[in-house]
């Protein structure tokens, strides 16, 4: 890179503090910093959900997947922009109307109260590795565009997103998260992509200089398909960083039809992501590491100036998921754990103080291991099918069956996350298996323990309705 290249970068990064600063004059209560009031219009709440679904690993991932398998790589986060309209068609009214703050939240009261607890500790490391995932991509395309070590590249990348966050939560990651939305679509759609063809000599040499099994949507494999389905599209379902998102909407119509075009975006995302990987197989032929076709193609096809914007856009996106990942995993640990079992009877400001030491102490652990773990695709993978394993089927009965009870919603979520670790151990980080295994573990437990269990989940649900009409 060139100095004006970096000077660009170093810019981006100034302006986010800064964006960070503005939001943290926004963030007077917990509520404030865990979901900015509850109060996004359309064009913020797409934006912020654009921004975190998209990170590092749907940029750096998908080009990977152009790049080894050609247009097959759009399965990759199409199954997340599938997992986002079937959160926004299907689930979001029931979740709006419930108004609580974390999926763990809603578990606990719909099952046992220690569903709560123990959903939130899987729910958080969950979240925790989705922002180990961002922060190894910033040092990824730092350290091969800036020629930092990549220690140093993570520890700035990762230092800028968790100063941001801590300072204003959900407001400041929403003011940060729009600049990036902007920033990551023109540079993807408006210069990367056009410029990648144009290296080529345009798509109808593109298509004809490509190996046939890189033009077949399946080259990938079924198998890799629905992997990404069950990781993905489900996991998006029960994900507490997407939840959080739409907490912030004003209006459920708003969160419902947000969601919707979000998806359509993901969907557009996937397809530039692989048209990019595709013409670096032309350009740039037998690379040494695939995960990083996205940061060589940009050094091989982009002058100075525009380099340094491109370069802006990726971080956008990784440092747009690593907030929002941060800021969920510390909402889950405070709002779910520390507030209900350890600091109980706080007030709001000193909640608010809880928060941000909680997403400070958070981001520390989350550098620290992106330091240990290489690639993302593999760190994502083991994230979402500990969730999607564990969490899915007791959520989804919390809506479409009414006869759980309370015990068996605990146990499910305990006996499948014990399923799902093991089955990993010995299958292998990326097998499916384990995340099946663990889904129907969940069924028969749940179903199975509700039969043996003498309280109906009506009369739980009468409890809750009658505790909420107290509140009112």
């Amino acid at each position: 890179m060139q100095a004006l290249d970096t000077v660009v970068v170093l810019i981006y990064f100034a302006v986010l503090i800064g964006a960070g600063i503005i939001g943290s004059t926004k963030a007077k209560t917990s509520e404030d910093f865990n979901l900015a009031g509850r109060n996004l219009g359309m064009f913020m709440y797409l934006g912020c959900l654009s921004a975190v679904i998209l990170g590092g690993a749907a940029t750096i991932g998908t080009t990977k997947l152009g790049y080894e398998y050609g247009i097959s790589g759009i399965w990759f986060v199409s199954m997340i922009g599938l997992g986002i309209i079937i959160l926004g068609t299907i689930f979001i009214k029931k979740i709006d109307s419930l108004k609580v703050t974390t999926i763990s939240e809603l578990l606990g009261k719909r099952y046992k109260s220690e569903t709560r607890l123990l959903s939130a500790i899987v729910a958080s490391i969950y979240t925790l590795m989705i922002a180990v995932t961002q922060v190894i991509g910033m040092g990824t395309i730092i350290n091969v565009l800036l020629g930092w070590s990549l220690t140093t590249s993570m520890l700035v990348g990762g230092g800028i997103v968790l100063f941001y966050t801590i300072l204003g939560g959900m407001w400041s990651v929403t003011v940060t998260d729009i600049i990036q939305f902007v920033i990551m679509t023109i540079g993807i759609f408006f210069i990367m992509v056009p410029m990648s063809i144009s290296k080529v000599d345009g798509l109808g040499n593109l298509l004809a200089e490509l190996p046939k099994a890189h033009l077949s949507f399946t080259s990938i494999g079924y198998q890799q398909i629905f992997q990404y389905f069950l990781l993905f599209a489900l996991g998006m379902v029960v994900s507490q960083d997407i939840w959080q998102r739409v907490f912030t909407a004003k209006s459920n119509k708003i969160a419902r039809n947000g969601s919707i075009f979000a998806g359509i975006y993901s969907f557009a995302y996937a397809i530039a992501g692989s048209i990019i990987g595709m013409c670096a197989f032309i350009i740039i032929p037998n690379m040494d590491n695939a995960q990083n076709t996205f940061a060589t193609m940009a050094l091989t096809i982009l002058p100075t100036g525009i380099l340094g914007l491109v370069l802006a856009s990726v971080c956008s996106a990784l440092m747009s998921t690593a907030s929002g990942s941060l800021l969920a995993s510390s909402t889950l640990i405070t709002n779910d754990i520390l507030k209900p079992y350890l600091l109980k009877n706080l007030t709001d400001k000193k909640l608010l103080l809880v928060s941000r030491i909680t997403t400070l102490f958070i981001g520390l652990i989350a550098i620290t291991f992106s330091i240990w773990i290489q690639d993302v695709l593999i760190a994502l993978d083991v994230a979402y099918a500990i969730l999607s394993g564990a969490i899915f089927v007791p959520l989804v009965m919390t809506f479409f069956w009414k006869k759980a009870t309370p015990n068996s919603g605990f146990y499910a979520i305990l006996i499948s996350t014990i399923v799902v670790l093991a089955g990993l151990f010995i299958e292998g980080l990326t097998a499916t298996t384990p995340i099946i295994y663990g889904m129907t573990t969940g069924v028969i437990s749940l179903v199975g323990i509700s039969f043996l269990t003498n309280l109906t989940s009506k009369q739980r649900i009468e409890e809750y309705v009658e505790e909420e009409r107290k509140r009112a």
